[in-house]
């Protein structure tokens, strides 16, 4: 008889595939090995292979999951355009328009939460917005006129961005 499965097994196969994602994003799918996979996730590789048989088949499960979310997010837009009665080529639009301000929304949560925990006695809850906002100011148009090669590289202007983080323009 087969033993049954622990309560916490898919939970575990959730936390691999955060940190897979988080290797292959770092090194590449080629380049990130199951080795590493396992350090990363503070394990050993055979508990590893205990979740996953393969490098491969954590990639299916993480492309799985990621078409299983996108499917939601069109199955909700779906329904709210049945809703509001809207025809094919407006309920794409709105599709568009939701999955690009819900991840942009995503994205200025993250990184406000990391600057109130970052910087706790500077960014509170009256000013968090406005200091994120300052953050993004600083950084999004920098592809317009930062250029590899350039007289400033990219690593010293990230250095940049953080010196007017900790210290302002006053040094």
């Amino acid at each position: 008889m087969a033993r049954p499965k622990s309560s916490q097994h898919d939970i575990k196969r959730d936390e691999i595939l955060d940190v897979a994602a988080q290797c292959f994003a770092e090194r590449s799918y080629p380049a990130a090995s199951m080795n590493d996979i396992a350090a990363a996730g503070g394990t050993s590789k055979a508990r590893l292979y205990h979740y996953y048989e393969s490098k491969e088949a954590i990639l299916f499960d993480l492309l799985d999951r990621y078409t299983q979310r996108l499917l939601a997010i069109i199955g909700q837009a779906e329904a709210t355009a049945q809703r509001r009665n809207l025809d094919e080529r407006a309920a794409l639009h709105e599709l568009v328009r939701e999955l690009i301000l819900d991840r942009q929304r995503d994205v200025v949560s993250a990184v406000t939460r990391f600057l109130r925990r970052a910087y706790p006695a500077r960014v509170n809850a009256a000013n968090q917005s406005a200091v994120a906002m300052m953050l993004f100011g600083m950084i999004n148009w920098t592809f317009t006129w930062l250029r590899p090669g350039g007289p400033m590289s990219y690593a010293a202007f990230a250095e940049e961005v953080i010196a007017m983080l900790e210290h302002g323009l006053a040094q």
